[in-house]
């Protein structure tokens, strides 16, 4: 068994331990996450480990970015198992704070994004954003990687950060990695533990749909009556659906043509949501 990696819970102990190996020359990655580690998130530390000599993985359940009544209090956390996981997959380190490091006593500052964060998840959850952005810009700010690596799952998330990273000239690369299926082709996710036997029979329909909702497009037909026919599959699956839509892949705006654009979807199941994605 590997040596689990050093844990740091301050940003100054981490800073610290990153010095010596800036001075060398060592480039760093950064993989942010929220914890209850799947082969998704390892993907991740793999394509980090691609781009920079060091990988720091962070762990930490964002607060700021889940509304009263969402699932912040039942969020896995399995942060020992997440650790053996990580070691395995030799990161250097893991920054994982608590609360009050990153949002100390009278911390009174966030981030308001704009462009790629309007609608899809921003018409269903107004708050969600502006909570990503002030925790990954803090996150960024303390570890100050080379790169930093999201997954495409997350694909409204990923354009948004790059678009923060762009615009507050943040020293940072964004790197985006391809999303990481079940056998079934359900996209991998921390919430997937949520569903039953039942709901995890029936959460594959929002792949193949998304599948389905492609072909249809690259055959020819229009759009209106492919989203029609995603929403009536959904719904007949046992899906509620938050939204089903058509975006440029790069700034998501409503596309002028599918060359180059995404289907997004967000859809619940029983009382677990799910988002997935697929490129055009």
């Amino acid at each position: 068994m590997r040596n689990l990696p050093d844990v740091y819970r301050g940003v100054d102990a981490l800073r610290a331990a990153l010095a010596p190996l800036r001075q060398e020359g060592k480039t760093i990655a950064l993989v942010p996450t929220m914890g209850a580690l799947h082969a998704g998130h390892l993907s991740l530390v793999e394509k980090a480990r691609e781009h920079a000599d060091i990988v720091i993985a962070s762990i930490f359940v964002n607060p700021k970015q889940f509304a009263p009544g969402e699932d912040f209090e039942s969020y896995p956390r399995t942060e020992e198992s997440d650790l053996q996981k990580l070691a395995d997959h030799n990161v250097f380190g893991v920054f994982a704070p608590n609360a009050k490091e990153m949002y100390p006593n009278g911390f009174a500052t966030s981030i308001q994004i704009e462009g790629p964060a309007l609608g899809l998840e921003t018409d269903h959850r107004p708050h969600f954003f502006n909570g990503v952005a002030t925790v990954v810009a803090k996150l960024l700010l303390a570890v100050l990687p080379d790169i930093a690596v999201f997954g495409e799952k997350d694909y409204q998330q990923l354009r948004v950060i790059e678009r923060m990273a762009k615009d507050l000239h943040l020293p940072t690369k964004i790197v985006g990695a391809p999303i990481v299926r079940e056998h079934d082709g359900l996209a991998m996710s921390s919430r997937n533990e949520y569903l039953d036997a039942k709901e995890r029979q029936t959460a594959i329909a929002i792949s193949q749909t998304l599948t389905t909702a492609r072909n249809a497009l690259r055959n020819g037909e229009s759009w209106i009556d492919v989203r029609k026919k995603a929403l009536a599959a959904l719904k007949l699956s046992g899906f509620a659906t938050d939204y089903f839509e058509l975006r440029h892949a790069k700034h998501l705006g409503t596309p002028i043509e599918t060359s180059g654009a995404r289907i997004l979807v967000a859809a619940k199941v029983g009382t677990t949501r799910l988002i997935d994605n697929i490129e055009v």
